[in-house]
């Protein structure tokens, strides 16, 4: 099937072209890791647990440094994956992110008190990129642990980013108080004039909510809030997907870079046709629309299996071309492929 194939070919150029940020257990490989797993889990082909099992060995089944930030324990999600999937029991070492999300959450640090010196970095969640790293994380850990209390936590902390970096006109996130309006000459603009949204800042946060609901008990408590959010956010984005399929580095402004991005359109890609497999999201609404999504981001796969059209590492919109990668976009394409086949076969 076209959709498999896609997505191993997928796995397997990056598996042969390692790179990451600092180390193997930053954040670009926990995207990256996100997406191996979901593909592991829709296809159940051993390629990809063999990736994610030589990944954990090699990281020593370990976060990155960081305790306080929610990036360094994005790497986790794969690790917890395997252990609560994987038939060979004893395999994976969790105490790694045990230790991580104990300390993540309940140590003191400059940011959770609000005394960095930094205005920006208020809240233990100050970037919306990190509803992406670290809440899917402590949400599934939740889930294995059957502990709510890490699931209130996780809530409490999303709802101080909620709060912060949502725009409820908008039904956008922005990336950091950066661009934030005040209402003052100083307010960060795109040139035609409108706030800046970024499209995988947004991908982060759709995807994450994705991620989350997948995991969360039916009946949790504050469950309504994030399906709610989810949807709200998946009618702004469905609504801002140019004619090609794809959506463009600045939601708002399209024409800034005027080409289609893979990495936010993957992780829309991915949250919307999971949204549709779930029956949360309208499907003659939107299955044609992500049809569209992925005829696109298969356009951007070039013959040996790289994806290209990946803006880089950043925190706000800027180009991509047709050679630019990075594994936080392989993942998205397997995100995306992962609920595409799962589509394909309802």
């Amino acid at each position: 099937m076209e959709i498999k194939h896609a997505m191993i070919k997928a796995l397997e150029w990056q598996e042969s072209h390692p790179i990451f940020a600092v180390a193997p257990t930053d954040w670009t490989n926990g995207a990256y890791y996100v997406g191996v797993s979901k593909a592991h889990y829709i296809t159940q082909d051993q390629k990809y647990l063999a990736a994610l099992k030589t990944a954990g060995y090699r990281n020593g089944w370990n976060t990155y440094d960081r305790t306080y930030h929610a990036d360094d324990i994005a790497i986790s999600y794969s690790y917890l994956y395997l252990e609560m999937n994987d038939s060979r029991k004893n395999v994976v070492d969790l105490q790694p992110t045990i230790t991580f999300i104990n300390e993540h959450l309940y140590k003191p640090n400059n940011w959770k008190d609000g005394t960095d010196n930094d205005k920006m970095k208020s809240i233990l969640w100050w970037w919306c990129d990190a509803l992406f790293m670290a809440p899917p994380v402590i949400n599934l850990y939740a889930k294995y642990a059957n502990d709510s209390k890490y699931l209130d936590d996780m809530h409490r902390h999303y709802m101080e980013t909620y709060e912060l970096l949502y725009d409820k006109k908008e039904h956008l996130f922005a990336r950091d108080s950066r661009f934030i309006w005040q209402g003052t000459s100083e307010d960060l603009k795109e040139e035609n004039g409108k706030k800046i949204f970024w499209s995988r800042g947004n991908g982060w946060v759709l995807a994450g909510l994705a991620l989350i609901l997948e995991d969360m008990p039916k009946d949790y408590q504050y469950r309504k809030f994030y399906v709610n959010l989810y949807k709200e956010m998946a009618e702004r984005i469905i609504a801002l997907q140019d004619k090609d399929g794809l959506w463009r580095t600045s939601l708002l402004s399209p024409e800034s870079y005027d080409h289609g991005e893979v990495s936010g359109s993957g992780f829309f890609t991915y949250a919307l046709a999971w949204g549709v497999n779930k029956g949360i999201l309208n499907k003659s609404k939107y299955q044609p629309q992500l049809i569209k999504a992925w005829s696109a981001l298969l356009k951007c796969q070039q013959d040996d299996g790289m994806v290209g059209w990946v803006q880089n590492i950043g925190a706000s919109p800027e180009p991509a071309t047709a050679d630019s990668w990075q594994n936080f976009g392989s993942g998205a394409f397997l995100l995306a492929g992962s609920e595409m086949l799962n589509m394909t076969n309802k």
